[in-house]
């Protein structure tokens, strides 16, 4: 017993060992640097400021631009993760079965995660441009030109450039958790007469529960950093309807505003956490049920 004790005390000094370099990266590049944050959030000023309790946030929320930009960003993970979910579900069940140029499909959806946004942009610009190949279609079959990026429909088009940009990494885990389950299931399924919906519904789900789970984590996370694509579309201040908070915070530093840039920071930071463990209690209750 002495013996296995002073090898678990020296494995553990090894992971330790191991671990300390990521520990203090991180530590110096976000978890100090979100606890100076939250900080000043509740600072009248940066520079020999005072406790100002829960002022900036009480002006953060009575501000219209910071209402605006938290009702868009939540309207667009309310809509595009659920359409992410199903998109990439079903893609991934066709890319699991036997069909032609299988292979390339897979490679297809993968090449977004690797080609650099920035240059990316630029076809999508050109595409949806006033003078773009969308709207020279359009013109073509007779149907007026539409400015994109100045109408309502720009939020459609940051929802096709997020589903674009994230759809093949989902299609790739779910993959992953679809070819983990044993295909004798389905062949008993079929002899009990069980149809499709049956399986897909008694199987597969089943069978797909921590991986769907991982997925809408990941999914709400990114839907929260589609910032990037949206300034190099849309510029500092886009249209009303794609005004997110990042964009919001993004102007607050560039006018040095800073107790509004950290307390909006922490509200997002603690919103998606509330998020997380509500999914977390739900997948949890769900484990429980199955069993």
């Amino acid at each position: 017993m002495n013996k296995i004790a002073r090898w678990l005390r020296r494995d553990a000094m090894s992971a330790w060992l191991f671990l300390a370099p990521s520990g203090v990266g991180f530590a110096l590049f976000y978890l100090i640097p979100f606890a100076m944050g939250v900080f000043y959030s509740f600072m009248d000023s940066t520079v020999d400021g005072h406790y100002a309790g829960l002022d900036n946030y009480r002006e953060l929320l009575a501000s219209d631009s910071f209402r605006k930009a938290a009702s868009n960003t939540f309207y667009f993970s309310l809509v595009s993760v659920p359409l992410i979910l199903a998109l990439s579900l079903g893609l991934a069940m066709l890319l699991n079965q036997n069909i032609y140029l299988r292979k390339w499909l897979r490679t297809a959806y993968v090449l977004p995660l690797v080609v650099p946004v920035a240059s990316i942009i630029l076809v999508w610009q050109m595409l949806l441009d006033w003078n773009g190949s969308l709207n020279a279609w359009l013109s073509y079959f007779g149907m007026e030109r539409v400015d994109w990026m100045k109408t309502d429909a720009a939020r459609n088009v940051v929802i096709a450039v997020y589903l674009w940009k994230n759809i093949g990494y989902n299609v790739i885990l779910f993959l992953a958790g679809l070819q983990q389950i044993p295909k004798d299931y389905y062949e008993t399924a079929q002899i009990e007469g069980a149809g499709r919906i049956r399986q897909f519904g008694s199987i597969t789900l089943v069978y797909l529960t921590s991986t769907m789970f991982f997925v809408v984590i990941m999914s709400i996370m990114n839907s929260f950093k589609v910032f990037r694509e949206t300034y190099l579309i849309a510029g500092d201040y886009p249209q009303d309807s794609i005004y997110m908070l990042q964009h919001y915070m993004n102007n607050m530093f560039m006018s040095l505003d800073i107790q509004k840039l950290t307390a909006a920071a922490t509200l997002m930071v603690g919103c998606i956490l509330l998020i997380v463990m509500v999914l977390f209690a739900i997948e949890r209750r769900y484990r429980q049920f199955m069993e």
